[in-house]
């Protein structure tokens, strides 16, 4: 497995705002409806697991942007947002289910590399602030330096297993598999950052589910309400007047995480070049902007017709207290009390769960 940064076609500009410029830069053209936690109760959701570790890596940590790490220096603040945030969407009725991400197609690769240049420079910027006293500067950096490795992917199901919670792997992107469970009905939705999970044909994607209900606001002490949006794929492709497959094209106009995008195209540019002329092929042919040597019949397979599997299970246990407290306060130095109220509220909280299930079969 790659050492993985964020999955994101954005650049260290928009960590250092504070923001998380995620997939193809879709925001403008779509307006979410805000949803509330209720509205997910009793529903499995496909979560896109590195994107949450991202998050909680990114937000859990230090004031100038150290991450929480046990005595021997490894890193921790995943095994904190997936422990206590996956416990809270239980607490809700929420049914998550992690899906880990495979072997990158060959054409991210690229985009890998320049994220490794990113993190690596991101890095060298933190110590800079660090060593200079600026604590607003290093944490913004420190975001922008963050690597999921293969222990923290490993670890990360090994506590979710530990939880009872379920997780898929993926042959190869995240977004896709958990897009074709959604078209399956084996889960209501996806739940990522990124809108490329619309790209990939998930009918309903639901946005900052793992993310806090408040959060800092870049460079001021003040917090901002984080709402819950529901987008609907068909609801947004009738809204545009336009096919999945041009979805898709756009987004190969503005950029994905398979290809630069077109310079001076943006998200509203790219919408009317596409409703306008219905296609890439129709505005190379027209020469009405320069496609390049662009691989576009293979970035719309990637998006149109993924590698995914159907081998895979969702099946909810019962929590193992032993287990988690042997990751999270045998290695990892947590908190023994603090690790083992988690377990009574997630104990508590898969036995409400099951009783629904039970509620819901029979009645």
């Amino acid at each position: 497995m790659e050492s993985l940064s964020f999955r994101s076609s954005g650049n260290m500009a928009g960590i250092q705002r504070g923001e998380y410029i995620l997939g193809v830069k879709l925001k403008d053209l779509i307006s979410p409806k805000i949803i509330s936690f209720d509205d997910l109760t009793n529903k499995y959701i496909a979560i896109d697991a590195l994107n949450a570790i991202y998050q909680f890596m990114a937000i859990i940590r230090q004031p100038d942007g150290t991450p929480l790490m046990d005595k021997e220096g490894n890193v921790t603040s995943h095994f904190s947002g997936l422990f206590y945030r996956t416990i809270n969407l239980i607490e809700f009725g929420i049914r998550p289910v992690y899906v880990f991400d495979g072997k990158p197609p060959d054409l991210k690769l690229q985009t890998i590399q320049k994220r490794s240049e990113i993190r690596e420079q991101a890095r060298e910027k933190w110590l800079e602030a660090l060593h200079r006293g600026d604590i607003v500067a290093a944490r913004k950096y420190a975001q922008a330096a963050i690597e999921i490795n293969e222990m923290v992917i490993l670890e990360s199901k090994e506590l979710l297993d530990a939880m009872g919670v379920p997780y898929v792997q993926a042959p190869s992107e995240g977004e896709a598999q958990a897009a074709y469970m959604v078209r399956k009905n084996d889960v209501w939705a996806s739940a990522s950052q990124d809108y490329d999970s619309l790209l990939f044909g998930s009918l309903r994607l639901v946005r900052n589910l793992t993310l806090r209900k408040k959060r800092k606001v870049a460079g001021k002490e003040e917090l901002k309400e984080v709402d819950l949006e529901l987008l609907i794929l068909d609801d947004i492709l009738k809204n545009l007047g336009i096919t999945r497959e041009q979805l898709v094209d756009i987004a190969i106009l503005i950029g994905t995480d398979y290809n630069e995008g077109i310079k001076g195209i943006g998200p509203k540019k790219a919408y009317n070049l596409i409703k306008k002329y219905s296609s890439l092929e129709r505005i190379a042919k027209l020469r009405i902007i320069e496609i390049g040597d662009i691989p576009v019949d293979e970035i719309r397979k990637i998006f149109l017709n993924p590698e995914v599997t159907d081998d895979y299970k969702i099946d909810w246990k019962a929590p193992n207290p032993e287990k988690i407290k042997e990751i999270l306060v045998e290695r990892h130095d947590f908190s023994t009390s603090r690790v083992e109220k988690g377990i009574e509220r997630l104990q508590t909280a898969y036995e409400k769960t099951k009783q629904a299930s039970l509620e819901s079969w029979f009645g």
